[in-house]
């Protein structure tokens, strides 16, 4: 693949996650911040605080980006979560801070507690194991009343293993 083409796409993959990242901007953001690659470029930042300017292929080919450079800012959820609150979609609001919340969380985490909330593949004291684990581990409140509420459901539905 041509190099300019993969740095273009590493770019719109970066827009695309930090759309709403407004790290330091002081105030809550509107929707009129929306899409801040556009409008306020200066406060995206990555996880590890490079700003979006700094991420090229000619850093990744340097050795200067690595993939924690590409993973999202939790400031950058909150600050999307505001944005989606400012165009009155409380909902989507919602899950970016529940999103923020699981940036502190491994990889390997997540994907057995995704496995898990599939119906009929764990018991309620499994989910609420999970729940107890990303409250008290990870500080992630909302995930965790979230998964308590799966349990809940589930078992009403008769839907647990």
């Amino acid at each position: 693949m041509d190099p300019k083409a993969i740095e273009s796409l590493v770019r719109e993959v970066l827009r695309n996650v930090n759309q709403a990242s407004a790290a330091g901007s002081g105030s809550a953001l509107t929707a009129q911040d929306y899409p801040l690659q556009e409008k306020r470029p200066a406060l995206i930042k990555s996880r590890t605080g490079k700003g979006l300017d700094e991420l090229t292929l000619e850093g990744v080919k340097k050795g200067e980006i690595t993939f924690e450079d590409l993973r999202i800012h939790p400031d950058t959820l909150e600050y999307q979560a505001e944005i989606a609150e400012a165009a009155g979609r409380p909902s989507l609001a919602q899950n970016f801070r529940r999103a923020k919340e699981l940036t502190a969380v491994p990889d390997e985490e997540i994907l057995s507690i995704y496995n898990s909330l599939r119906p009929f593949r764990s018991s309620k004291q499994e989910l609420l194991g999970y729940a107890d684990r990303l409250e008290k581990t990870y500080n992630a409140t909302t995930c965790a009343q979230l998964i308590r509420e799966a349990a809940e459901v589930y078992e009403k539905r008769d839907m647990l293993a």
